[in-house]
């Protein structure tokens, strides 16, 4: 099902590959201008920027590191200048999470997993917010993790970050619903993208016995989701986690 995004404003961070590509070109197809943010990637985010353009819609590549505070400024200001205010804000990006035991475990760990999903959605809610408020309209959806729930060993940087960015994911629906601005968290499960192909398949398997639909996810799961909540469909629906894993975290 596609949402009707016609003249909406999306930026997508972390947009070049993965669930953020995915997400990118299910927005672009629902009529959305689609400001997809890169760090390195240049060349795979302008893929996807060509694969909107050639189905029809409209879409630009941006580089910005969103845990920078002045990049992130720029960042806004660009896409302002591109499109207008950002009217939806999909909080994307993410890098490595190497696991670490308790006894190996470092404080810089933990700031490293808290720079992308805390200080970074922060940084990129406040760069559009003040459009947002000005229209009484907004969406803003964070991607969180179905970890929090599963409490995995030696990721404990990584799962206690994601416990913060849906922290702020409620705490930040109050506060914006006056404006009419929401704000909801998609939890996706483990969905296999280029980052995992040196990952066992047997430990793919593993995983998809535990999981009662009987498969992994894949993007377009994720991106679906994230449709619904950046339409007006979902315009009453806020501070709320969306665990789109097949079941996984049911029990």
């Amino acid at each position: 099902m596609h949402y009707n995004l016609t003249n909406r404003v999306v930026l997508i961070s972390g947009a070049s590959r993965g669930l953020g590509a995915a997400i990118a070109l299910e927005l672009g197809r629902c009529g959305a201008c689609v400001a997809i943010n890169y760090l390195t990637n240049q060349r795979e985010a302008s893929i996807v920027a060509d694969r909107i353009r050639a189905a029809g819609g409209t879409a630009e590549i941006f580089a910005a590191d969103v845990r920078d505070e002045q990049q992130v400024s720029l960042l806004s200001k660009k896409v302002s200048e591109a499109f207008g205010p950002v009217d939806i804000l999909v909080i994307n990006a993410t890098g490595p999470q190497p696991p670490a035991s308790l006894e190996s475990l470092t404080w810089q760990d933990c700031l490293d997993q808290l720079e992308f999903f805390v200080k970074s959605p922060l940084l990129l809610v406040q760069s559009v917010i003040a459009s947002m408020k000005e229209w009484r309209h907004g969406r803003i959806i964070n991607i969180g993790s179905e970890v929090f729930e599963l409490g995995v060993p030696e990721l404990s940087s990584y799962v206690s970050a994601k416990a913060a960015q849906l922290g702020l994911t409620r705490s930040w629906a109050k506060e914006l619903a006056p404006w009419g601005i929401t704000v909801n968290l998609v939890a996706p499960g483990w969905i296999p993208t280029r980052r995992h192909d040196a990952v066992a398949q047997s430990a793919k398997d593993a995983y998809t016995r535990q999981v009662p639909v009987g498969r992994m996810g894949v993007p377009e799961d994720v991106a679906g989701m994230v449709a619904f909540l950046a339409s007006d469909a979902a315009g009453f629906v806020t501070g709320q986690k969306f665990a789109v894993n097949g079941g996984n975290t049911l029990g």
